[in-house]
């Protein structure tokens, strides 16, 4: 395998890497693991539907429902949209809402409100497309409070030889508290996400994903954390 091909496929354990880093500080009393399952639908589009001079317009429309482990209580949802506009073929801005209503076992219901800009990137090569997406979220917590949190994520899809229609499919996404508040916890490190799986595309416009997902959140005041081992699968349209 050519030594670049090696590096890539490398990434998917750099996300287990810094979580071990990220964890160093946390004794193992503090960090409880947990499993679960996370279903994902997004679509996006081009706004040329509603008149052609928009046909750099974008649209996006994602939902997200979120289980424990034996599937018996649905614990999160989360419903995004956003519009966008087409910078070039490959890099896109974007400016979005986000709900994110939770109901955790044995805790009081939350309803989080987020708004946000983002912008991606997509990097086409010869060994497959890298994906960069940073979104700056600000999330309206309990009373007036607000957070600034922004993400980072980096995905890589690799289509296989033998069937193109298959993909391996690699990411990581980063979460950073900027600011301090009571709801949301002290400034730092919040959370990372790192997922592994494979990709089927049908056609053009519709494409799943299916994988394991490693999510490591640390507490408000960054003294445990919890890891969570999830199975995700994701479809995607595109219209």
């Amino acid at each position: 395998m050519h030594k670049l091909s090696r590096k890539i496929f490398c990434l998917p354990f750099l996300g287990c890497l810094s979580l071990t880093a990220m964890s160093a500080d946390v004794a193992a009393d503090d960090l409880t693991e947990d499993s679960g399952a996370w279903l994902q639908a997004v679509g996006e589009g081009s706004m040329s539907f509603i008149d052609p001079s928009l046909k750099n317009g974008r649209v996006w429309v994602e939902g997200q429902s979120r289980f424990d482990g034996d599937w018996g209580h649905w614990y999160q949802g989360m419903v995004r949209t956003a519009v966008g506009y087409s910078l070039s073929d490959r890099a896109t801005i974007w400016a979005g809402y986000t709900w994110l209503p939770t109901q955790n076992i044995g805790k009081s219901y939350v309803s989080q409100q987020d708004i946000w800009p983002a912008f991606r990137y997509v990097l086409p090569t010869e060994i497959g497309t890298f994906t960069f997406r940073t979104m700056w979220e600000t999330n309206f917590l309990n009373g007036d409070q607000l957070r600034e949190r922004p993400r980072q994520m980096i995905k890589f899809m690799h289509p296989l030889e033998f069937e193109p229609r298959l993909s391996l499919i690699a990411w990581d996404e980063a979460f950073y508290r900027v600011n301090s508040t009571t709801f949301g916890g002290k400034s730092g490190f919040d959370q990372n996400r790192a997922f592994a799986g494979f990709g089927w595309s049908f056609n053009k416009n519709v494409r799943t994903e299916l994988g394991y997902m490693n999510q490591y959140v640390e507490n408000a005041n960054h003294s445990a954390a919890t890891m969570r081992h999830l199975g995700m699968a994701s479809v995607f349209v595109n219209f």
